[in-house]
């Protein structure tokens, strides 16, 4: 009787001590569930900020965005990308030229069999690709970064690199990655109270305006240059600016004229050098000419394609830097 009750009371500890594991068990997983994925806050295809579910450092992303890319590269995390977008950028070309990662469109045109064929975890897009946002969202969750010119470049790129870097786990690194960036842009602030400024776009044998609301907008609302070209033309938002006359160029006779090379920046074939556009005689007749405060910047595809990026606004900065802080 007494063998008997000590085998009964072995298989009840058997039977508790299996049930402890199994609970055990069940806890892990439900924990490591709980951390497989995250919410972020992203845009929608109608440029909406939405809550969106990303997987928590994705293994394998896919990228059409050169901004997004720029801060995967520096948290560290490049390794992951599988799929990429073609650029000119000469600190991006590592990725383009790797044979493990694929080309899988342009910023402006996705190659969506392409897409699925890397069988990405995460999709990232830029405000080119809005269009097809839906499309992409079939194959993986899209995350839509922007530059809000309302919130400024700076505030902008802190807040995608904070984005991309809670996806990653890298929260630490963000932090360091935007020193100095600041302080550079109060210098030039400081260079350019009081000081009036044309921003253009030169392309197709044109100079295109640019107000305070579309690409580099940091010359205006943040280094603070008064931008006498802003309402000017009807003043339509638009993605390459509103052409304006020479004339009008020479009667506003801006203290600096900041010119966007887009031609260059996109590598035209055969294109007029924006020199050659911007330098006429009614240009030369001005203060801005006579006194060399015309500026050529002197990365113009990393201002056309890769505004939002932490090492663009390095390359922005130092474009301005050596041009104004002589």
């Amino acid at each position: 009787m007494k063998k008997i009750f000590t085998l009964i009371s072995a298989v009840a500890i058997a039977f508790s001590v299996a049930a402890c594991g199994s609970t055990n068990t069940t806890t892990n997983t439900t924990t490591e569930e709980k951390k497989e994925t995250i919410t972020i806050t992203s845009l929608n295809g109608n440029k909406e900020k939405i809550d969106l579910e990303v997987p928590l450092n994705p293994e394998r992303v896919a990228v059409l965005d050169m901004a997004s890319l720029d801060i995967l590269d520096n948290l560290g995390v490049g390794d992951k990308v599988v799929g990429t977008a073609s650029t000119s950028l000469d600190y991006l070309q590592e990725y383009i030229d790797n044979e493990n990662v694929k080309n899988i469109g342009t910023i402006k045109e996705a190659d969506l069999e392409a897409v699925m064929a890397v069988e990405p975890d995460v999709i990232f897009i830029g405000g080119r690709l809005a269009s097809v946002y839906d499309k992409l969202s079939e194959i993986a969750p899209v995350v839509y970064l922007s530059v809000d010119t309302e919130l400024g470049v700076y505030e902008s790129t802190k807040q995608n690199l904070e984005t991309i870097a809670k996806m990653f786990e890298k929260e630490n690194e963000a932090s360091e990655k935007m020193d100095g960036l600041k302080a550079r842009i109060d210098k030039l602030a400081e260079f350019a109270k009081g000081k009036t400024a044309i921003v253009g776009l030169a392309t197709s044998g044109s100079y295109n305006l640019l107000s305070n609301d579309g690409r580099c907008s940091l010359i205006g609302r943040e280094i603070g240059f008064e931008n006498v070209g802003q309402g000017l033309n009807d003043d339509a938002t638009s993605t390459h600016g509103n052409e304006t006359s020479f004339e009008l160029v020479s009667k506003l006779n801006p203290d600096y004229m900041f010119v966007l090379d887009r031609d260059a920046a996109i590598s035209k074939e055969g294109a007029q050098l924006a020199k050659d556009i911007v330098e006429n005689e009614l240009v030369k007749q001005t203060d801005t000419y006579k006194n060399g405060h015309i500026v050529y910047l002197a990365n113009p595809s990393v201002w056309y394609t890769a505004e939002g990026g932490v090492t663009a606004l390095d390359y922005m900065l130092q474009d301005l830097e050596s041009e104004l802080l002589k």
